[in-house]
């Protein structure tokens, strides 16, 4: 991360990001073309590499893209359903090969056969349609069971402009102070993954001088098999938008900026229309409700980068740098977007303010158990009877989550991969000693994270699934540490030659290359991608012994 960089980026308004300019170019051919991005350069003063190091990285603006009509969902949900071959043998007798490209995840995890064409999402039956020339644009939007075990906190309704307007205005004419005394006591942790307390981060940065700060919420949401996030974006807008304004009062921020996967255009159409209708309901823009208040919205199109979840690799993505973690300290609530205090949070994180808001941190605390307070979103694949999106109380069993909520599996299932990609494989048997909040699953060895759920069919090999892991950390490592980088392909290595070949493997090898995967890695994607192989190791041991000597 360049600090230069940063600076030179920040130059510019919220209008002329210098990361938007390079998504609409790429829009047009599939990748910025040389005479494009030496004028990016020219204009924002920074180097021709700068920006191709930007170009290359990102799957949809990379030249690889060049030319390709249509995509085809790798993520893990539709893998273990086995419905992708099917769906390119489909589409290859529309499309030429070459114009068959791959996109993970769109988040169609409850029924699959996912697929992205002309900006749009697609998934069920819908190739079908396609095959036929019948399907029609913006009639897309899915369908998939919702429902609630416990106090309904995300699925209160947030639509009304009067709810709108009361939420806001109670939260603009108490003090910064007392809102974060409210998150204290409510014990509201980050749920994309790290459980990390909300009021902590708006604290540092409201204590942090500063002429301009920013709110930015993390809504790349890449963990296969998780759509909580897309489903507040697109029914549960304002929620979400509120809690950001929320976070922008507290911390003296007046801009938010709401970073939205390329992989969920409904989402990111959904969100600028909720942002337009807040303008037009006087609350966006400078003293909002009279208070003294300022604040206003960007949203920002990422373009296909899992690493972009990772907080300090999403603001170099704003930035238009290649989105490469960055050490800390500085944390960004001192030192973030363009060099200024900024608080990023999550979606479903950032949902939960308004209830704290209307009701108070108390009631929001006697919801869940333990430190794990309030309710969790749970993202339930097709290998489940009644797949969808459901609010549970944290502490809820996660039995009553499998076989009530989802109402059991559709077919054998061995084990389930919770939390995304870098989450807890955990098995089936596993199933009565947990419950959904952080310690129960940190205590058994496994991790919430994301709270998705991903089923592993019985007769799908866990070592195919694990080289599947080592194969997608290759392809999204960001390269800036060794262990990553590097550890990530080696374990693919040995996983795909055992796999598909006589050769066996050296477990202390393997549990070497863990460890150093484990420690050394300087974030989560390296870091954490041991924990799902070391719980295949641990329960599976008897499918994987033929793998090693």
């Amino acid at each position: 991360m360049s600090k230069n960089l940063s600076e030179l980026s920040g130059r510019k308004d919220l209008d002329k990001i210098l990361f938007n300019k390079i998504g609409e170019i790429a829009s047009k051919t599939g990748t910025p073309d040389q005479e494009s991005m030496k004028q990016l350069a020219e204009e924002y003063l920074m180097g021709n590499a700068n920006i191709y190091g930007t170009v290359s990285f990102y799957d949809f603006t990379r030249p690889e893209n060049k030319g390709k009509k249509v995509y085809v969902c790798n993520g893990t949900a539709c893998l273990c359903a086995g419905t992708q071959k099917t769906l390119k043998e489909k589409l290859s007798t529309q499309f030429d090969k070459s114009e068959i490209g791959e996109m993970c995840c769109l988040g169609r995890c409850h029924e699959n056969h996912a697929f992205h064409y002309e900006g749009l999402n697609y998934s069920g039956d819908a190739i079908e349609s396609l095959k036929d020339k019948k399907i029609e644009p913006g009639k897309n939007l899915d369908q998939y069971q919702t429902g609630n075990f416990g106090t309904p906190v995300l699925n209160l309704p947030f639509e009304d402009p009067k709810i709108i307007k009361e939420t806001l205005a109670k939260a603009v004419f108490a003090t910064p102070e007392s809102l974060i005394e409210e998150l204290k006591i409510s014990g509201l942790r980050g749920r994309g993954g790290a459980g990390f307390p909300i009021s902590f981060k708006l604290e540092s940065c409201k204590n942090t001088t500063g002429d301009k700060k920013f709110i930015v919420c993390n809504a790349d949401e890449g963990d296969p098999g998780a759509y909580s996030d897309r489903y507040i974006m697109e029914q549960k807008p304002y929620a979400l938008l509120l809690g950001m304004m929320v976070a922008g009062y507290i911390t003296g921020a007046d801009s938010g900026i709401v970073y939205i996967r390329a992989e969920y255009p409904e989402s990111i159409t959904i969100i600028d229309e909720a942002i337009k209708n807040l303008n037009n309901l006087g609350l966006l823009g400078e003293n909002i409700l009279e208070s003294g208040f300022n604040f206003q919205f960007k949203v920002v199109k990422a373009q296909g980068a899992y690493i972009c979840g990772e907080e300090t690799a999403l603001l170099s993505s704003i930035e238009g740098q290649r989105p490469e973690v960055r050490t800390r300290p500085p944390f960004p609530t001192q030192q973030g977007l363009f060099n200024k205090p900024t608080v990023v949070n999550n979606v479903e994180t950032l949902a939960n303010i308004p209830f704290i808001v209307q009701n108070g941190g108390n009631a929001f605390a006697k919801i869940g158990k333990g430190k794990s307070t309030g309710t969790k979103l749970v993202s339930l694949d097709s290998h489940f009877k009644n797949p969808g999106i459901y609010e549970v109380d944290m502490g809820t069993p996660l039995k009553e989550v499998i076989h009530n909520l989802g109402g059991g599996f559709t077919k054998p299932i061995k084990a389930m991969h919770i939390g995304g990609p870098l989450g807890g494989l955990v098995p089936v048997q596993k199933i009565n000693d947990l419950t959904v909040d952080f310690e129960s699953f940190s205590q058994n060895g496994f991790l919430l994270g994301h709270a998705s759920v991903v089923c592993i069919p019985v007769d799908f090999p866990i070592i195919q699934y694990l080289e599947h892991l080592f194969q997608f950390t290759a392809h999204e490592s960001c390269g800036k540490c060794f262990p990553c980088r590097l550890g990530s392909t080696r374990g693919y290595e040995l996983l795909n030659k055992a796999r598909t070949t006589d050769l066996k493997m050296d477990r202390n090898l393997l549990d070497d290359l863990l460890d150093t995967l484990e420690r050394g890695s300087l974030c989560a994607l390296g870091g954490g991608l041991p924990l799902p192989v070391k719980n295949a190791l641990h329960y599976f041991e008897d499918e994987l012994r033929e793998y090693f000597y």
